[in-house]
């Protein structure tokens, strides 16, 4: 499961050849949610309230580069590294 991103002790990930619809995978002090790309939103786990914040403003800053990676990894090609949230 290639790491995407890393801030705020919130790991994003992206796995290869996932199913629809695109969604990346976060981990954060033991909880585990998804966020689809469109519309942005978590679609599956717990997730703490601030954090989810954090992960939705990362996101919407950087939905053109989550695209493209789902896209590579729909392809099975290598993903790249987005910046993290200031």
């Amino acid at each position: 499961m290639p790491r995407i991103s890393y801030f705020y002790g919130i790991v994003v990930t992206m796995y290869h050849d996932e199913h629809n619809p695109p969604h990346f995978h976060v981990l954060y002090s033991g909880a585990q949610a998804s966020f689809a790309l469109e519309p942005l939103r978590r679609v599956r786990g717990r997730w703490p309230g601030r954090a989810e914040r954090l992960v939705l403003e990362w996101a919407a800053l950087h939905r053109d580069e989550l695209v493209m990676n789902w896209e590579r990894a729909q392809r099975g090609e290598e993903l790249i590294t987005i910046d993290p949230l200031d």
